[in-house]
């Protein structure tokens, strides 16, 4: 996956309360067995007037073009909540959005997005509200996301500081999921199976 150390971009706010995965992307997106191919069903339901012409609704947020190449979201609390749907995290990724900013996450859906070079953050939510404030101006806002020092910069200069566990922050920074840090240590594990079929030979069957 890929790495996420910093980036600066536009931010979008999407502030509304208890946006779970079905809206993020709704079941009948979920036609594909790969990753790609998802991002034209994100937010299907609102970012679309006619779904199947594919109409757009020009007062959704990331319709407007002030908002064009955003990689920063805004939301409300208890985002990502509902089913465990990886397709979600996959949705938003391939869209393009880096980040999400909220006052919260269902776990699972943070977990999916830290295993897919997503950086969920987590702040009061009245900083989120300042945040999204701030956001409106789309492209004459520019905020910058530092997972290695762990703020936020808004357009103003202010700096929000952010805590991201040790673990969650070395696995996006490294861009590795688990399989990936698995395949590091591929050799002692390779070592550890010989040295155990040395006393246990009936393993190998």
């Amino acid at each position: 996956m890929e790495k996420f150390t910093s980036i600066t971009a536009i931010a979008a706010p999407l502030m509304r309360v208890n946006i779970d995965t079905d809206i993020i992307i709704p079941s009948r997106e979920m036609k594909r067995v790969s990753k790609k191919g998802l991002s034209i069903g994100l937010f299907a339901g609102w970012r679309y007037e006619d779904i199947d012409a594919r109409k757009q609704n020009p007062d959704f947020v990331l319709n407007q073009p002030k908002y064009l190449g955003t990689q920063i979201l805004i939301a409300g609390e208890n985002f990502g909540c509902g089913s465990s749907r990886e397709h979600a995290v996959w949705a938003l990724a391939e869209y393009g959005i880096r980040t999400i900013i909220a006052p919260s996450f269902s776990a699972i859906f943070e977990s999916n997005c830290i295993q897919n070079g997503l950086l969920p953050v987590t702040l009061q939510a009245d900083q989120v509200a300042v945040l999204a404030d701030l956001a409106i101006g789309g492209a004459a806002g520019i905020f910058t996301v530092d997972l290695v020092a762990q703020t936020i910069s808004d357009p103003t200069g202010q700096i929000h500081a952010f805590k991201v566990s040790d673990n969650k922050r070395q696995t996006l920074m490294d861009g590795l999921d688990p399989i990936a840090r698995t395949l590091m240590v591929e050799d002692q594990i390779k070592a550890f199976e010989q040295k155990r079929f040395t006393t246990h030979p009936w393993a190998r069957l």
